[in-house]
């Protein structure tokens, strides 16, 4: 895991991701992640749903062209369905963001959720209980 970096998600957010992967499952989600940068954290405080994306098996895109231009999304977040949380050549080519959040199935709890960045290491992932 990158040394220093810790993306930190309320647990809320971590249901309401998981909630929504398993209404599409098996095909794949994607939603992008609001929220704030300081220092060596990330806080990712609202989820957002991409105008005109696709949601497919084996695939998820958006037209990255159609995204308003807003400095708050901090990274994306999709779904593998397979269970398999380590992201695909494809996955970090189509990069957005300053991280990449995967959650696999059966979308139950913090071992089924990752976080990388750009250059595809693993960060800490911290969930922030009420």
């Amino acid at each position: 895991m990158k040394a220093g970096l810790t993306v930190l998600v309320s647990e809320e957010l971590l249901w309401a991701i998981f909630e929504g992967a398993l209404k599409l499952h098996p095909r794949e989600t994607i939603l992008l992640l609001r929220g704030k940068k300081t220092e060596n954290v990330i806080k990712v405080s609202e989820l957002v749903i991409p105008p005109l994306a696709t949601y497919g098996q084996g695939f998820t895109s958006l037209p990255v062209h159609m995204l308003p231009m807003d400095f708050s999304i901090v990274g994306t977040m999709h779904s593998h369905p397979s269970g398999n949380l380590t992201p695909s050549p494809a996955d970090l080519n189509h990069f957005f963001g300053l991280v990449l959040m995967i959650v696999g199935y059966p979308y139950k709890g913090e071992e089924n959720m990752a976080v990388y960045s750009r250059s595809g290491e693993r960060l800490t992932l911290q969930v922030v209980k009420p």
